[in-house]
């Protein structure tokens, strides 16, 4: 599968339970109940984390449309986990469900940036090399007996993200959409997505109050997405619950749904798009989808900004 390991493996035990005949819907179906176990354990969990906010993950039109596409939500009730007992300082449950979550999706080993800045500026050391040893292993316990099992099966998605070119949602696809060829890509979105990171690690260390995990795990995976060679659909459903529990004020919704809008906005716009790959007599041009690519994150950067100011406003005013 071009997915990581425990997404791999729970589909494998999925099989033995799924009828063989009519075997693809049931195969959905199983699926599908059990990502609405998921998203309400994620729905609790960011309950738990931002109560005053926690309605607006599941009203999300973009999250509902997004629910059934592929299996992003396993690795999203993890790293909200992660994140949960992070804020409690119970650092060896939030090392363990970090290190389950990446080897189920792989993209929450970004949260380790913010984590590392944290555990820096709290003067606490110790506490984040063990932190990196147990998400390590835990990580390396479900990667490596499949490397070593069954090395091409293992390596398929992580060759499938090396190689591929531009592709759909990305800001790359939507500007070679737009006549904008942009050579050597890879190296570009390396650059760019490193420079980012490294934008954010100023931006935190220069932060007077250490902010807690919750309200920096977003901007982590904002810029992972945007800068991505491709942007799915279900990505909606990392950013989401990532971007409720890192409100601090109410008038920061109005961001958010404007976010959310250009988020449901290409989420129509990619399934019209896509039905000209079918010669199906409607559909999207090609233009008009790029321009909702791009619109997407515009909506995006927005809803960042007014998060990253009120983040730095609020360390001001506590630390003055």
């Amino acid at each position: 599968m071009e997915y990581p390991p425990i997404i791999g493996l729970g589909n494998w035990l999925i099989s033995f339970i799924t009828p063989a005949e009519n075997s693809h819907r049931w195969f959905f179906d199983i699926n599908a109940v059990i990502i609405i176990f998921l998203f309400l354990i994620s729905a609790l969990i960011v309950r738990r984390i931002k109560p005053e906010y926690s309605y607006l993950y599941p009203v999300a039109p973009a999250v509902a449309a997004s629910l059934f596409i592929n299996w992003d939500l396993w690795a999203t009730v993890s790293a909200l986990a992660a994140i949960y007992y992070f804020d409690k300082k119970k650092y060896e449950a939030s090392s363990i469900w970090l290190g389950i979550s990446i080897a189920t999706k792989f993209f929450p080993i970004v949260f380790l940036l913010p984590i590392a800045i944290i555990f820096y500026k709290r003067n606490k050391i110790k506490e984040l090399y063990l932190y990196l040893f147990r998400t390590v292993l835990i990580t390396l316990a479900f990667n490596l007996p499949l490397a070593i099992v069954y090395f091409d099966g293992w390596w398929r998605f992580f060759k499938l993200n090396l190689n591929r070119s531009d592709d759909f949602g990305s800001i790359w696809y939507a500007l070679n959409l737009l006549g904008f060829k942009i050579p050597g890509i890879n190296y570009l979105y390396t650059t760019l997505t490193i420079a980012l990171f490294i934008a954010l690690a100023i931006f935190l260390f220069k932060l007077r109050t250490t902010p807690n995990l919750a309200q920096v795990a977003f901007f982590a995976v904002a810029i992972f997405t945007t800068t991505s060679k491709v942007y799915s659909p279900q990505y909606v459903l990392w950013l989401t619950p990532l971007a409720v529990i890192a409100l601090t004020k109410s008038n920061q919704q109005i961001s958010f749904w404007f976010w959310q809008a250009t988020e449901i906005t290409y989420h129509l716009g990619v399934w019209q798009y896509l039905a000209g790959y079918t010669g199906a007599s409607f559909g999207l041009p090609s233009g008009a989808y790029a321009i909702a690519s791009i619109l997407r994150v515009v909506g995006l950067l927005t809803f960042t900004y007014f998060l990253l100011r009120e983040i730095s406003v609020r360390s001001t005013v506590k630390s003055g």
